[in-house]
């Protein structure tokens, strides 16, 4: 990887970023920064929106409680979106926001919701997962968020997925066997992984995803993993086998 700045704060923003091209910070940010990390005026801070790279800005406080940023330069430039598409199962709140930071920051470029037989909890809030891909991407230096997909049912899942595009399937009930070996086939380019709830996919389910060629079944071992757990296990041993954290050809 190469030299980073781990120590400026760095924040998302929705507006365009280009040198000298001033904007008003929101009032969460303003807070965080002067009165929570007791930034001063002509500071620097790290700014990025999905679309503009990664600038260096300056702070300037026209008002005792305003705060504005100043684009100096773009330190990093945009990286493309990726390719990795995160399919689960919702969980309940406070494990489902641990999930979802974890999927951005093991490089989730699509969080798909999927309603499955088994699923804990039906209720499910877009927002509350975009401010958590937000969080990640800010913590982990991320310069394009996840697409934060609408809950689909989990036949719609499967009828509407694109047959050209496997699809991981993290399968509870398979013998241990070797996922490295399972996923060895399988080269860099867009890919789905799909994540069951707590108490596993339904019989019905199982049969369903064994109908199609463009599903590939992995183990994740010999011991029952949580949810939450097996996300960032198959996650990892995707990008370690076939994804990015392969070195480009």
């Amino acid at each position: 990887m190469p030299s980073y700045d781990f120590k400026s704060p760095r924040l998302y923003v929705g507006e365009d970023l280009a040198a000298g091209r001033a904007f008003e910070a929101n009032p969460v940010q303003t807070n965080h920064l002067l009165n929570v990390l007791r930034r001063n005026e002509d500071d620097h801070v790290l700014l990025f929106n999905g679309r503009d790279g990664e600038w260096l800005a300056s702070l300037k406080k026209p008002s005792k409680k305003k705060l504005t940023f100043v684009p100096i330069e773009e330190v990093r430039a945009q990286t493309p979106a990726s390719d990795l598409i995160y399919c689960f199962a919702p969980l309940k709140v406070g494990r489902l926001d641990y999930m979802v930071q974890k999927a951005v920051e093991m490089g989730a470029g699509v969080l798909q919701p999927v309603l499955t037989d088994f699923t804990q909890s039906h209720r499910i809030r877009i927002d509350k997962i975009e401010a958590n891909a937000v969080e990640a991407a800010e913590q982990c230096g991320i310069l394009t968020l996840p697409q934060c997909r609408e809950p689909l049912k989990f036949e719609e899942f499967i009828a509407g997925w694109n047959t050209d595009i496997p699809l991981v399937m993290c399968d509870e009930r398979m013998d241990a066997e070797s996922p490295i070996d399972a996923l060895a086939s399988l080269s860099r380019g867009p890919k789905g992984v799909l994540i069951g709830p707590e108490g596993g996919f339904s019989p019905a389910e199982r049969k369903r995803l064994g109908e199609h060629s463009f599903v590939r079944s992995i183990s994740l071992g010999p011991r029952i993993l949580r949810a939450d757990t097996a996300a960032v296990a198959a996650l990892a041993l995707l990008q370690a086998v076939c994804g990015d954290w392969q070195p480009v050809a």
